[in-house]
């Protein structure tokens, strides 16, 4: 007999389906609050296709510290995928209600993509230790197949573990409230509605989150200060500038990431600020990590650079022409 976890949150729960309050009943600024993530999300998917495309196409970019990044960019396009569309339909048709799968499917999503990003963000700070303190072996440690296998694992350990909480989760009962009070589904939010013992799942999520997301941090700070005591050793002013330029980026992206992560999920239980804090990393980081390696990378600008001249026909030497676009050099 073909029994389905959707199957099963039907047996156990009255629900059918959750209400997210999101950003509350701000009805006049409900369409300025939508324009104004409307425009977030093209950036957010813009800035970070861009970024992929050039990493594929630009040769001179097939280092694995651009395959890390791209991988990162393919992340933020998932990460917002998985919370805006949800939120933007929420907004423009307030209709705010969510299924019991969609729900979980998205803390499914949302979870693995989280997850790997920690791991992701580890393995890049690896690298820039790797690049900075071992320059000659860098070749021989961060090779293809290294890449390969920190990606493969990545995923293979955030879906595992989301797969069991999900499981487990699916084992609750739910009835009595059945709204959200946040803009899409989280673990604490959805859990406060269970009319079930929900200790052993907690437990298991803290079991996993220490074993799972703490590793990854402990690491990216260990890389860090190798890295920062490593430039601090280098004689020259230039020579530590050119060194700490190599890294900068990728430091104020961890910041920026793990530092609202854990104001999330560290502070009390006040759902309201937790809600405000979950904005930055949610919403905004995806958006602004492109900008942050774009502006601060002369690799990636001179791509950008390259690849807009490419598309209007640009060449120092040659007047526009439709024809150049397609790679024909023709002298007016």
């Amino acid at each position: 007999m073909q029994f389905t976890i959707y199957e099963t949150w039907k047996n156990q729960t009255d629900m059918t389906e959750f209400i997210l309050l999101g950003f509350g009943n701000l009805m006049e600024f409900q369409m300025f609050l939508f324009l104004t993530l409307i425009v977030i999300y093209i950036l957010t998917m813009f800035g970070n296709i861009l970024i992929v495309i050039l990493v594929v196409f630009e040769p001179h970019l097939h280092t694995p510290m651009y395959y890390f990044l791209a991988n990162l960019s393919c992340l933020e396009v998932c990460y917002s995928s998985t919370i805006m569309p949800k939120v933007l339909i929420d907004l423009l048709t307030g209709d705010k209600s969510i299924s019991l799968l969609g729900c979980f499917t998205q803390l499914f999503c949302f979870g693995c993509l989280v997850i790997v990003e920690c791991y992701l963000l580890s393995v890049m700070s690896y690298d820039r230790y790797v690049a900075i303190c071992k320059p000659l072996h860098y070749a021989t440690i961060m090779n293809g197949k290294v890449i390969l296998q920190c990606m493969a694992m990545s995923w293979i350990c955030a879906t595992s573990i989301l797969i069991v909480i999900i499981s487990l989760m699916s084992q609750l009962s739910f009835c009595g409230v059945r709204e959200i009070d946040h803009f899409f589904c989280d673990f604490s939010p959805v859990l406060q509605l269970s009319c079930s013992d929900t200790t052993h799942i907690r437990l298991l999520a803290v079991i996993f989150g220490s074993f799972d997301i703490l590793p990854p941090f402990i690491l990216t700070i260990m890389s860090y200060v190798c890295i920062i005591s490593a430039i601090l050793r280098i004689p020259s002013t230039t020579g530590r500038q050119k060194a700490f330029a190599t890294c900068s980026s990728h430091l104020i992206v961890v910041t920026i990431f793990y530092g609202t992560l854990m104001i999330v999920y560290l502070l009390p239980n006040s759902i309201a600020l937790k809600k405000v804090f979950s904005v930055p990393y949610t919403i905004l980081t995806p958006m602004v990590n492109p900008l942050i390696y774009s502006l601060r990378n002369k690799e990636v600008k001179e791509s950008l650079r390259k690849t807009i001249r490419i598309l209007i026909g640009f060449n120092e030497k040659n007047k526009w022409h439709p024809v150049a676009v397609f790679g024909h050099n023709i002298k007016l």
